[in-house]
Formats: C-alpha cells, structure tokens, sequence
C-alpha cells in the first residue's frame, strides 16, 4: 500500500539543530523514498514497509550522539504527487 508520512524532528539541547535534522532527510533520501522538506516538516511518500524502514533509518541517524524527538503522521488516504 502507498502511504504518506509527515515526520518532524526536534534536536533537543542542540546548539544547532541542522545537524539532526539533514541526518533524518539524508537518511530518507538514501532509502528511495520520496521526500519533500518543508520549513517545519517533511512529506515521505511510499510504501507502507519502504517508508516506517526510511523512518527508523532516520530516526537512528538523527539521533546518534543526540537526544531527539520526532513526530510522525501516516495516512494513506492523502493524494499521492
């Protein structure tokens, strides 16, 4: 099934927060998903196990040396581009 996921990441007590952040999208750009960043959050579109993969990959990067949070909304009844 194709799903759309909006994640967010917050680096928190980072002195930058770019850092955590590009890791997350980097991590998701290498899984083959699609990906599109906004200034607040990302969209990560494809299917439902490439995706939550892409996900964990990137949470684990992100958050390597870091403590983070991320938030994360799956749907798979938004329109896909």
């Amino acid at each position: 099934m194709m799903i759309q996921a909006e994640v967010s990441l917050y680096p928190l007590g980072e002195p930058a927060l770019s850092p955590a952040i590009e890791a997350l999208v980097r991590a998701i750009e290498n899984s083959g998903c699609s990906v599109e960043t906004g200034p607040m959050s990302s969209l990560v579109r494809g299917d439902t196990g490439d995706v939550f993969r892409a996900l964990e990959s990137g949470f684990e990067e992100a958050a390597r040396g870091r403590r983070c949070v991320m938030v994360v909304k799956v749907s798979n009844a938004c329109p896909h581009k």
